[in-house]
């Protein structure tokens, strides 16, 4: 059973980590002259997989992205959605043993 959680904390961990480097990644090219829109398909992509919160946060800490209306209103409620999601998935893991 430890053995789901473990899988679960590294699948949280490894979409949180792929949608800052994601953003990241778009920052940096929009300062190297690039089309910002450029990944907002694979950004929310990201954030429905799990990574909502760190999307919305890296948004405030890199100053990116915040006059995108989309990204403003989805982002919190994908974070609202996918904390439920994983509160669920860690409370009932043990339910299928």
């Amino acid at each position: 059973m430890t053995i789901l959680y473990v899988g679960l904390a590294v699948y949280i961990l490894a979409v949180n980590f792929y949608a800052f480097r994601m953003l990241k990644t778009q920052k940096d090219g929009w300062e190297a002259g690039e089309p910002v829109n450029k990944g907002d398909g694979k950004l929310i992509l990201a954030a429905m997989l799990g990574g909502a919160l760190t999307v919305y946060a890296t948004m405030f800490i890199l100053r990116f992205r915040l006059s995108n209306l989309l990204l403003m209103i989805a982002m919190p409620l994908l974070a609202v959605l996918n904390i439920y999601c994983f509160v669920l998935g860690f409370r009932g893991i043990w339910m299928f043993f």
